[in-house]
């Protein structure tokens, strides 16, 4: 009797909009490291290695995130085309329907 797990996205765009807060926070982390880096690149050491790895994860997540982001933009945009085509498919058809109707 497992509940079914909450929908944290109510929407498209929600999940969009966390996506979006998640690339610039990391955004954010990538700019540190290389801040840390710099400070680091002095005096040469096991941590500068680590930074170097780190920053290197990071900029992956970056473009993994970002691609995410377009793949929600594309969907949302799609589902919004497939709206709009939807009502003015039947608002079409409604005025075939009136047309037919007066002609008759």
């Amino acid at each position: 009797m497992n509940p079914e797990p909450e929908n944290p996205f109510q929407s498209i765009e929600s999940a969009y909009q966390f996506v979006t807060l998640l690339a610039a926070t990391v955004v954010k982390a990538r700019r540190e490291l290389e801040i840390d880096i710099e400070r680091e690149e002095l005096t040469p050491s096991r941590r500068l290695n680590v930074l170097r790895v780190a920053l290197f994860n990071v900029k992956k997540l970056e473009g993994d995130i970002n691609r995410s982001r377009r793949l929600l933009n594309d969907l949302r945009t799609l589902l919004c085309e497939e709206r709009i085509g939807v009502s003015s498919r039947s608002t079409s058809s409604e005025t075939m329907h009136s047309e037919t109707d007066a002609a008759a």
